[in-house]
């Protein structure tokens, strides 16, 4: 076994090298005895999987060992999106959910989420406890497993569809009449995920035009890593322009997360689009509850709750840290530069369907253009541009680099005075105009990756190379 280790969003391994049939069953057992130390057996688990290659045999799997813990397990029935699986949870007043997927990693990735009983990304004091677990499954006896057919027969497990009570929720959430009768024109990426099909349903009945693309299941995710960033979405930003549509959308493997591309076929960044949700939250909802960002995020953020007077909290990267922020303080939103955001009134995790729906009823309701809402948030906060590299970092460069910059920091990055340093994930940069540069280790890849945020993309470029400089790269 290479090691279970759950990083920023539960665990993923390379199928059939670490994430095998084995290893997921020693997870799902120490989620069993995790709910036995809770004293939560009793109130079931909801088990979700994706599109990717044999993801609903892992499931199978880790229901057989639930069951054969006496757990009651609720098992979809189909591909189900990461969203619908957490909303299940609330809905069913489970003790958590399970979802087989690797979201946005490349096709050879599986992966094992757990959440929590609000159905948000599972806190560390939880991750930390599974782990413990993990160990103790491998030095121990392994895992107890009761066959699916025994199961079901005794009714430890028992099928279930999340989807219609996840409909009705999101349609209390947001106008789909007004967006449903709008006329928009849009192209949606399915990204070979769990997400297809779902825009077409929240939006049939209308006279909104909606085209599907790589809606169909495909594990090899042909072309493409299924996340929705620029680099993945040529295909998307192509029609956008072709078929003349207002709008391009696209949503990750088990569609958490959303990429929105603008009626000229211009990728909108991730920073970009939790800023423009943010105003849309303060501007058309009128909801003036805090936003918590991470480290990652934009500082458009920031400016946006000096300019409507609403707190700003920053936690590192992952939802696992954001969300229970937006617990603690009632928050409108929270987000992080992965292209996941959350919503008061929703389960508090990342959705893309809400948050494609929500950028949809600001263009309704303003009717603006895409570009014409970005031009309307810089003319509040000021243009901000920002990219990111990833790299492969081997283990023991990671370690000198952290020697290196643990000792000795530079004060002076792409010949601009370092105002702060923030060590609270990674190395971030930050100078006197609010830009800066992060370089950051990935909780789920063993890769490093170098975030620049400024008010110029030539900008951006300096800071990016100063930090491949300062990694040795180039």
């Amino acid at each position: 076994m290479g090691g279970i280790k759950f990083g920023t969003d539960g665990w993923r391994a390379v199928i059939a090298e670490d994430f095998t049939f084995d290893n997921v069953r020693i997870c799902a057992q120490a989620v069993a005895d995790y709910l036995a130390q809770m004293g939560t057996v009793e109130r079931g688990v909801v088990v979700g999987y994706d599109t990717r290659f044999a993801s609903e045999s892992f499931a199978s799997a880790t229901a057989e060992v639930l069951a054969g813990n006496g757990v009651r397990v609720f098992l979809c029935t189909h591909p189900t999106p990461t969203p619908v699986v957490s909303h299940a949870v609330t809905v069913m007043k489970a003790a958590g959910g399970i979802i087989i997927t690797a979201s946005h990693n490349p096709a050879k990735y599986n992966g094992f989420k757990y959440k929590s009983q609000d159905g948000a990304s599972a806190p560390t004091e939880t991750i930390e406890a599974l782990e413990k677990n993990v160990a103790a499954v491998v030095a121990g006896a392994g895992p107890k497993v009761l066959s699916a057919g025994e199961a079901i027969k005794q009714g430890l497990i028992v099928d279930y569809d999340a989807d219609p009570p996840y409909m009705t929720h999101v349609g209390r959430l947001i106008d789909l009449e007004g967006i449903r009768q709008s006329g928009l024109k849009i192209v949606y990426d399915a990204m070979y995920g769990a997400g297809a099909g779902y825009f077409h349903r929240f939006l049939q009945g209308g006279n909104v035009n909606l085209l599907e693309i790589n809606g169909e299941r495909n594990p090899s995710f042909p072309g493409i890593n299924p996340e929705p960033i620029a680099r993945n979405l040529g295909k998307l930003c192509r029609l956008v322009v072709e078929q003349k549509a207002n709008v391009g959308l696209a949503s990750d493997g088990d569609a958490d997360r959303i990429g929105i591309v603008d009626e000229n076929g211009v990728f909108l960044n991730q920073l970009q689009v939790f800023a423009l949700l943010a105003l849309y939250v303060l501007e058309v909802r009128r909801d003036r509850g805090p936003i918590v960002k991470t480290v990652t995020s934009s500082a458009m953020l920031n400016k946006l709750g000096e300019l409507y007077g609403v707190k700003v909290f920053e936690t590192p990267v992952g939802f696992k840290y954001v969300a229970p922020v937006m617990l603690r303080e009632n928050a409108s939103i929270g987000g992080e530069e992965s292209g996941g955001y959350g919503f008061r009134g929703h389960v508090p995790e990342r959705d893309s369907f809400v948050a494609g729906l929500y950028f949809l009823d600001f263009m309704v309701k303003t009717g603006k253009t895409p570009s014409q809402l970005l031009k309307w948030l810089y003319s509040k906060v000021g243009p901000h541009f920002y990219d990111r590299n990833d790299y492969a970092l081997s283990w023991e460069d990671r370690r000198q680099f952290v020697a290196g910059m643990d000792k000795a920091p530079p004060t002076i990055i792409a010949g601009r005075p370092v105002a702060r340093l923030d060590t609270s994930d990674g190395y971030r940069f930050i100078f006197d105009d609010g830009s800066w540069l992060l370089l950051r280790f990935s909780g789920t890849e063993p890769l490093i990756r170098i975030y620049a945020e400024a008010d110029s993309p030539d900008r951006v470029k300096s800071y990016l190379a100063a930090g491949r400089k300062l990694l040795g790269i180039d």
